[in-house]
């Protein structure tokens, strides 16, 4: 056995790399593997970071494409240069990827390539891509090896013409026609991106509805919204096939609830039916940790798992399967290790879907809250009455402030709109102090602000929104 630490820590994501900084600010000797060239995990790498690059550009694009020439600003000679906007995207994500990196040597943190395996109780052995296996002894182990793309039954992904987010975001043209399957968070992003560089997309979805877990009013209105930028949406729909002929794609298609077959052309396929925990192979039961038939480890409680010393994190566990969350999971892992107090709320872990216009929501729904039979009061302000909004053209969507009828807490809050990915952090901090409706109402705002609208739907619970 090479080293022993006390806390060797199996996935370099946001989840494993915030809890071994965290763990080096409170003295602990910690390791961390990763199987990838580089930190970061599919966040970094291949999620969130690279995919708000390319919407951040695309966006600009579109821009000038449909809203400069209203604004007095004439564009000639407007083209598309991908390979540079692909460019811009890599070297984003190298530039925070060596920042983690950097992070990891300021924090004292011994950074090991390769894949990751419990070997026994305090065992850990280490593969690295040449088959080199090391051995590492640890006091206390943290599953953080996050997650990957679920898959369709015989469905074959290629990363070229049938895609996760991995080859959705590494596409050497843009397709004429792009099918994407599941209108969840990723794959709205990536029709986006797609749609606004000139695709013609179609979203193919199981359910009636867009973005499951989002609030039903915010699910319609995004919708509509997406419908009037050029997504189509079949909803209720299943794709049974995809047949790779030389020049296209056919994906096969019926109702969900069964019925005559459609076909679709395509170019490109995206699979973005969701995520699975990436849990098999890391040695679990060599010290009695089990998992559930989805993949997700079991625990007892506070991250812990039925083995003493091995703790479990982020999209392993239960909870929303977002970077935000396992960094909080990470956290508070290593202060639970270090004898503090450790602990996340996976009901105040905002969701922030970045479209354009984005969409944001943290607590209760309004669904939620009925089938809980919760009394809860609504108040509600549209961007079209924010000052800033109008002056900025950028006037779709709203806030919704959902609050106890009799305490008046906030329970939940639901945005569409420019910026929500931002405004919903003020949100998060008044409901983790327990504030009522009435506490974000009387807070002063800065004028002119699209933040003003938050304020404007807290005052609408009680009536008394003064700008509409």
């Amino acid at each position: 056995m090479s080293e022993v630490f006390d806390v060797v820590i199996i996935g370099g994501g946001p989840g494993g790399y915030n809890c071994a900084i965290r763990c080096g600010q409170l003295g602990l000797k910690a390791a961390i593997i990763e199987m990838r060239d580089t930190l970061g995990g599919t966040c970094l790498n291949v999620g969130c970071i690279p995919s708000k690059a390319l919407l951040h550009a695309s966006e600009y694009y579109h821009a000038a494409q449909h809203e400069f020439a209203d604004m007095g600003i004439e564009v000639s000679g407007l083209k598309l240069d991908l390979e540079k906007m692909m460019a811009q995207k890599a070297d984003a994500v190298k530039g925070l990827t060596d920042g983690v990196a950097f992070l990891m040597k300021k924090n004292k943190v011994t950074v090991y390539k390769g894949k990751g395996k419990i070997a026994g109780k305090g065992e850990v052995e280490v593969t690295d891509a040449e088959g080199k296996v090391q051995k590492l002894g640890a006091k206390n182990i943290v599953i953080a090896t996050g997650s990957e793309p679920a898959s369709l039954p015989g469905i074959e992904i290629d990363e070229e013409r049938v895609v996760t987010n991995t080859g959705a975001l590494s596409l050497k043209e843009v397709p004429k026609k792009l099918v994407l399957i599941g209108a969840g968070v990723i794959g709205l992003e990536m029709g986006s991106v797609w749609s606004r560089l000139g695709s013609e997309v179609t979203v193919v979805e199981f359910l009636d509805h867009i973005m499951p877990g989002a609030d039903s009013e915010i699910s319609k209105q995004a919708k509509r919204t997406f419908e009037g930028q050029g997504l189509n949406f079949k909803l209720s729909t299943k794709v049974t096939g995809i047949e790779k002929l030389k020049t296209k794609l056919k994906v096969s298609t019926e109702p969900a609830k069964g019925g005559d077959e459609e076909t679709l052309d395509a170019d490109v396929v995206i699979v973005a039916i969701g995520r699975k925990p990436y849990t098999e192979g890391l040695g679990l039961e060599t010290v009695g940790v089990s998992t559930d038939k989805r993949g997700i480890v079991e625990t007892t409680g506070h991250f812990k798992t039925m083995a003493d010393g091995v703790w479990a994190i982020g999209d392993c566990v239960k909870g929303p399967m977002l970077a935000h969350k396992a960094e909080d999971d990470g956290v508070a892992v290593a202060e639970l290790i270090a004898g503090k107090a450790g602990h996340v709320d996976y009901d105040l872990v905002p969701s922030v879907v970045y479209t354009s216009p984005e969409i944001a929501w943290v607590g209760k729904t309004e669904e939620q809250l009925k089938a809980d039979g919760i009394k809860y009061k609504k108040g509600k302000f549209p961007f079209q009455a924010n000052s800033r909004a109008r002056t900025n053209h950028q006037t779709d969507g709203f806030v919704k402030v959902l609050a106890d009828a009799t305490t008046d807490e906030v329970l939940g809050v639901h945005m569409m709109g420019v910026g929500v990915g931002e405004m919903i952090g003020e949100v998060c901090v008044a409901m983790e102090f327990k504030a009522a409706s009435e506490d974000i109402a009387r807070t002063c705002h800065a004028h002119p602000t699209l933040s003003e609208a938050v304020r404007q739907a807290a005052m609408s619970v009680e009536g008394w929104a003064m700008q509409m």
